[in-house]
């Protein structure tokens, strides 16, 4: 599932510069530290209209941005029409919004927004990046195992990416270095070039895709190499982010721009978070496989009843 066209330049943004002593702030320790904060209202929502008939049993999934280290988030309106019911539940990670309407008369349309401020960080790489390593496989939680897994589009076993994952840094004695030479490598075979969706295996072969292929590429060469990878997904665009642990053991996740301007282990994005990962299986139908938590609408089928035109909303507004 794709999210939109992925663009090479970071969207400049109406910013809420925070104090001086609150744009620097240590994120985890000897993680990534978080660097300034910007402010963003986004409003996320759906409107439905009944075509050639009534519609009843509607149910619309929005995806929310969601609370991450980087990121606040604060619910500020909701425009709700008195006979539809909402609500928020976190599948996978995802924080999603339920639209419930039971019944839409022929021809009539209903708009259901929620509006949210997000308080977003940029991310500076650490200062002493020897002592992180790879971590110990046998010994990693759960959780994170999905994120040396293939995924759709992520094809962990091809050749092409199994080469490089062990080619790149193979002179690396350090996991950070180790992880930098598959991200350079990445970048130099796979050059950026907008077209439709390829995937990992396609873009390494072509020699050229968009953010979102490039993206692909690296995490499932970090991924063949035994380092967790997964995709992080903002409003237009995606970048990789890649797992190591510190002396102590202790995990972080750290993030690069895969297109675009060289950006490792920190990124100055501020869209807001919509999801990370990039295999889900969404509460409609758990049988089937997608890279980005999509909207849907469902309608349950009435004999003689019409058709639900939607209109998914993600708007970006003024301060």
């Amino acid at each position: 599932m794709r999210l939109s066209v992925c663009v090479l330049l970071t969207a400049v943004c109406v910013t809420c510069a925070a104090p001086a002593r609150a744009q620097f702030k240590d994120g985890e320790p000897s993680g990534t530290k978080l660097g300034q904060v910007r402010v963003q209202r986004w409003r996320a929502g759906l409107t439905v209209e009944a075509v050639g008939g009534a519609c009843k049993g509607i149910v619309g999934y929005v995806p929310l941005p969601a609370e991450w280290p980087e990121q606040d988030v604060e619910t500020t309106e909701e425009d709700v029409p008195a006979d539809v019911k909402i609500s928020y539940e976190v599948v996978e990670g995802v924080k999603l919004m339920l639209v419930k309407i039971p019944q839409l008369p022929a021809n009539e349309k209903v708009r259901v927004t929620v509006t949210v401020k997000v308080r977003r960080h940029a991310l500076l790489p650490p200062e002493n990046t020897d002592g992180y390593v790879v971590p110990d496989l046998a010994k990693l939680a759960r959780p994170l195992r999905q994120y040396l897994m293939a995924s759709p589009k992520i094809e962990t076993r091809d050749a092409r990416v199994r080469a490089l994952a062990k080619e790149a840094g193979a002179d690396k004695e350090k996991a950070w270095e180790k992880v930098e030479a598959i991200y350079d490598a990445v970048r130099e075979k796979v050059k950026f070039k907008t077209g439709d969706l390829k995937g990992a295996a396609a873009a390494l072969k072509d020699g050229f895709g968009d953010c979102e292929d490039i993206t692909s590429a690296f995490v499932a060469a970090c991924r063949a190499a035994g380092i967790p990878a997964r995709t992080v997904w903002v409003p237009g665009h995606c970048y990789p982010e890649f797992y190591l642990e510190d002396k102590e053991g202790k995990g972080h996740w750290f993030p690069c721009e895969a297109a675009g301007k060289r950006n490792f282990g920190g990124i100055a994005e501020a869209r807001p978070i919509l999801e990370k990962g990039d295999n889900f299986r969404p509460p409609w139908n758990r049988r089937i496989q997608q890279r980005y938590m999509s909207e849907y609408l469902n309608v349950t089928p009435t004999p003689g009843g019409g058709q639900p035109k939607v209109t998914f909303i993600r708007d970006q507004l003024g301060m």
